[in-house]
């Protein structure tokens, strides 16, 4: 049996403010082909662990592996044209350009031409045809014209996650992209990151339990800043850790 492929790694991250430690000690390995989720009340240091994975934040301690390569001191861009993609909480799409318009803005950040000044980056083919392919892969093709700020919130999610296609990444960090949907919203979602996972390594921070643990392949739960279970979703259902700390059973 071929071993699981890890495109990123995390060992032993910490992240302090002070006397406050937002992240402590966590390690975790993202493989392709998989979904990995982390899960924990407000406050557990999911968002901060989004962000010392992606580089917006500087480690306190630990290291951070990006395809074989140590990252821990490399920037967010760098980390990005690595083939490191994340999403946010809120949205970060163009609200007055179109959805293609918005994939063909993220393929042409991750294939900058300074050199070629007097071309026409809006007529620039490799670009373009990325932003058509990331358009068809989130189902969007129907509104690949419409302006992005007209989409549902649902639809504006989806965008996100075109956008975030659209640089070409292997390794997706997603953070909370099921927040605020209806259910038809959410089952969009989930099948598209059912779609995506065959050809990426997925984290996912969510708090719908009942999306997390039925589209997730692995389950890392944090509480103040710590891991205190990490597993097959069986696992930690049947965690009694999880169950005290995290579902509020006795």
């Amino acid at each position: 049996m071929k071993p699981p492929e890890v495109l990123l790694r995390a060992q032993a991250l910490c992240r302090r403010w002070g006397g406050l430690v937002a992240v402590d000690r966590v390690s975790l390995e993202l493989e392709r082909g998989a979904v990995h989720a982390v899960i924990g009340t407000n406050g557990a240091g999911k968002s901060t662990l989004i962000n010392l994975l992606s580089g917006e934040l500087a480690p306190s301690s630990g290291h951070v592996e990006l395809m074989g390569e140590d990252v821990t001191r490399w920037s967010q861009p760098r980390r990005s044209r690595a083939g490191l993609g994340r999403s946010y909480q809120h949205n970060t799409i163009y609200p007055s350009f179109t959805v293609y318009e918005n994939c063909r803005l993220a393929a042409q950040a991750r294939t900058q031409k300074p050199w070629a000044w007097w071309q026409d980056a809006q007529k620039c083919v490799t670009t373009g045809a990325t932003a058509q392919d990331c358009v068809e892969r989130a189902g969007m093709t129907d509104l690949r014209e419409l302006q992005a700020g007209l989409l549902s919130h649902g639809q504006k999610r989806q965008l996100e996650i075109a956008m975030c296609l659209a640089t070409q990444p292997e390794v997706l960090l997603l953070d909370e992209p099921l927040a605020g949907m209806g259910a038809g919203e959410t089952e969009r979602m989930l099948a598209l990151l059912a779609g995506l996972k065959a050809s990426h390594a997925i984290l996912l921070v969510e708090h719908d339990m009942d999306a997390v643990f039925r589209i997730s392949d692995r389950i890392t739960v944090m509480v103040n800043g710590a891991v205190i279970a990490s597993g097959t979703p069986d696992f930690v259902r049947n965690s009694p850790q999880v169950r005290v700390a995290y579902l509020g059973e006795n």
